[in-house]
């Protein structure tokens, strides 16, 4: 059960349903009885949509275990001229390799994948944030499609008398003894398959009789064959082995949207899990349970099959899959279960079932974002008897992050994780000895009390991250290390230290701006005096190393980043001591000659010191992690020093706009006096009587609501407001152009596009 469509038709919805007649359906589906596998594994004229799929666990002659999983689709886009129907072609297949812990995925879609999502995207219905949309459809209108998905360079070959499909030299046939055979292959990778698969049962009929209905009325048949054969060779980065002991599993489905769908739609609307066993003692199990996502994730339809060695099958529709450990991808943060407990009562069956590794995700837009399918051991009982043997687990739709802002707060959610993780509470003697001191220096912690440490220093720290932010630039380093080419899974407990040093920051700027509110509750120095404030903040600059510290870097990465950590110290320092003196020395000469020029560079200064170096430095030290070239790493620091610049005047921007749900109060700048980039601004285009006016009125910290309104009216008129919006909007856009050529088009791509234009158009 495996339904990817082509990114712009959105996944297969698939559930149960009772056949009202048995006349409602297609004339070239199965009738009752046995299934006539010379015809029903023939593409099925009367479907829309229609895939071929088959997993495989093996044990190599050299002793390495792995799994596999390929998917052939087809669904129909249009019709020609004729009416005949005209389809888009994909293929997804992954190998996962138990000993490295590897997974290697490929993501294969017709040429037509990116006009068909131009028109997809046209339809104005998708639920993708509109900014992604906006990002993806610039790769659209190239004629391309998003890694780590490829475009078939020729057309896709569905024999109509014989079971054969070509997906650019992937194929899967049947030969003339009903075997099928799979070949596979992903060159960049270095990994392929070449494997029989020899069927020892005859086929399945899964959910009522073979029929399954999705939420939108679509009437789709299902049958697979859970007892394969297999024999062939496998290539792992290179290395050719033959298979020495394996089994394998073929499923075929195919159906319709229901009459009012166009062909080439599916309103994407269920998400479902699926798992696959194949034990040892040749018994076979699939159970599927759907969910409708448009009704408060309602379950739609569930059903068990257990299918004994002879082939003898026995459905259910009591049993519970049940989800227990989970694990966050980096590159989605979609959480995914790894462990599973599959309860059938009728059967007697109870089986725990664990992924053999956690990073078993497949990242597609085809799938948007992504689904996860992969191996897992199970073992348990059958009626009080042990066994064992491999599966496989596919999980798709749940957790889906349509919004930015959403994504945003997946990210937020997890470094408090990292945080709490690295920070925890109460903090245990050993865990002091590691916060404060080493192995060596163990005698340091001698006499310190682990419930006062953690009272000064952990609790302040972790009261305000626990209240939210933003934590894009945590998320940001991780970007950086897979836009390189790098894995940023091994990092993902790094998001504690870009937020560490931000928190540290905000806390000591909080005492020295005598500020009272911070992220909607009293700011740290209120709660806990201004010298444990400042210490903790303090405190935050240097904790976050201890994971640079334990890491198994090299001594030159180590040094790369000690590097950038103390380049970014010392930048945002001297921007804090230039911003808390000011700039009222220099307004008697603005004001008197309209030097807002100068000011405007005066201001960008502070917060390129403030913000943006330590964003630079952040993509830069996700490019070192990643492995990427100077040229690469020097364009992302660019890129995102942009995007500080552009994030700090955007928020002197809203502050005079107004917050998203009043975070912070309108006005609040012109109330402290402060002057802002659109102030600046200002006085290049006000008369000398305009400018004197606007200044003494800001300097008089005016906190009547009205006065401040016609202040920032004044602002809104004389267009510095919006010409400080346009310097963002061009600061983002110039760094963008110099940094698209040097990656290709991929899933994170698109998202650090998507996430210039959101701190562009963000409210909060």
């Amino acid at each position: 059960m495996q339904p990817v469509l082509p990114f712009v038709l959105s996944e297969n919805p698939t559930a149960h349903s009772t056949p009202e007649s048995p006349g409602i359906f297609p004339d070239d589906w199965p009738g009752p009885g046995p299934i006539d596998l010379t015809r029903h594994d023939l593409p099925h004229d009367s479907s829309t949509i229609e895939w071929w799929y088959v997993n495989s666990h093996l044990t190599l002659e050299n002793g390495r275990q792995c799994s596999l999983f390929a998917s052939f689709f087809r669904m129909a886009v249009g019709r020609d001229d004729t009416g005949r129907l005209q389809f888009a072609h994909s293929l997804t297949w992954a190998l996962s390799d138990l000993d490295t812990r590897r997974y290697y995925a490929d993501s294969l879609v017709d040429a037509c994948a990116p006009e068909v999502g131009l028109k997809t995207l046209d339809k104005g219905d998708d639920p993708t944030d509109p900014l992604l949309q906006r990002a993806i459809r610039e790769v659209f209108v190239k004629g391309t499609v998003p890694r780590p998905d490829r475009l078939f360079t020729a057309p896709a070959t569905v024999a109509a008398d014989r079971l054969f499909l070509d997906y650019e030299g992937n194929q899967f046939e049947k030969t003339d003894e009903g075997c099928y055979r799979l070949r596979l292959q992903h060159p960049d990778l270095r990994t392929e398959a070449d494997l029989l698969f020899t069927p020892q049962t005859p086929p399945v009929r899964h959910g009522d009789d073979g029929v399954v209905r999705g939420t939108s009325g679509e009437d789709m048949f299902y049958y697979f064959m859970p007892h394969c054969q297999v024999e062939g060779v496998v290539t792992i980065a290179g290395e050719p082995a033959a298979a020495a002991q394996a089994t394998g599993w073929y499923d075929h489905e195919f159906g319709k949207p229901n009459d009012d769908t166009p062909e080439g739609y599916i309103q994407h609307d269920i998400a479902w899990n699926w798992i696959s066993v194949q034990l040892v003692n040749g018994y076979r199990i699939s159970a599927y349970d759907l969910y409708d996502t448009t009704n408060g994730g309602a379950s739609y339809g569930r059903w068990a099959l257990v299918i004994d060695p002879g082939g003898h099958a026995i459905s259910y529709t009591d049993f519970t899959l049940q989800p227990l450990q989970f694990w966050t991808s980096s590159r989605t943060f979609t959480q995914y279960p790894t462990a599973w407990q599959l309860t059938i009562p009728g059967a007697g069956v109870s089986l725990y079932a664990e992924a053999n590794f956690a990073a078993q995700e497949f990242i597609t837009l085809i799938s948007k974002p992504a689904f996860w399918e992969g191996r897992v051991d199970v073992r348990g009982t059958i009626d009080d008897s042990p066994v064992y043997g491999p599966g496989y687990v596919e999980r798709s739709g749940f957790g889906e992050l349509h919004l930015l802002k959403d994504f945003f707060k997946a990210v937020t959610r997890e470094t408090r994780k990292s945080i709490q993780a690295l920070l925890p509470l109460p903090v245990a003697e050993g865990q002091l000895q590691r916060l404060v001191a080493s192995e060596e220096t163990r005698h340091y912690i001698d006499g310190l009390d682990p419930a006062q440490y953690g009272r000064t220093i952990v609790q302040p720290i972790r009261d305000i991250i626990e209240r939210g932010g933003k934590a894009w630039r945590s998320y940001m380093a991780l970007a950086c290390v897979d836009l390189v080419g790098g894995h940023s899974q091994a990092y993902l407990s790094w998001l504690a230290w870009p937020e560490l040093l931000h928190t540290g920051s905000l806390i000591v700027d909080d005492v020295q701006d005598r500020s009272a509110i911070r992220r909607g509750g009293p700011a740290c120095h209120h709660l806990y005096g201004e010298a444990t404030a400042i210490n903790a903040g303090n405190a935050c600059y240097f904790l976050g190393e201890l994971l640079v510290r334990e890491s198994d870097l090299s001594d030159d990465k180590r040094l790369k980043l000690y590097s950038l950590y103390f380049d970014t110290m010392r930048a945002a320092h001297a921007g804090q001591a230039i911003d808390i003196d000011g700039f009222e020395a220099l307004m008697p000469d603005v004001v008197r000659y309209g030097q807002g020029a100068e000011l405007e560079k005066r201001i960008l200064a502070v917060h390129r010191l403030k913000s943006a170096v330590p964003a630079r430095s952040l993509a830069q030290l996700g490019a070192t992690l990643g492995e990427g070239t100077a040229e690469q790493s020097a364009a992302l620091g660019d890129f995102f020093e942009a995007v500080g610049l552009a994030f700090q005047i955007i928020d002197d921007v809203l502050n005079l706009r107004g917050f998203e749900n009043d975070l912070k109060s309108r006005g609040e700048d012109i109330m402290c006096g402060k002057i802002t980039m659109p102030v600046a601004k200002a006085m290049s285009r006000l008369n000398q009587p305009d400018r004197h006016d606007l200044w003494e009125a800001i300097r008089a910290r005016p906190d009547d609501p009205d006065v401040i309104a016609a202040l920032i009216d004044r602002l809104e008129a004389c267009g510095a407001v919006e010409a400080c919006r346009q310097q963002a909007e061009t600061m983002i856009e110039e760094a963008w152009q110099r940094l698209s050529p040097l990656f290709p088009d991929s899933d994170v791509k698109i998202k650090l596009r998507a996430f210039g234009w959101y701190v562009l158009e963000r409210h909060y």
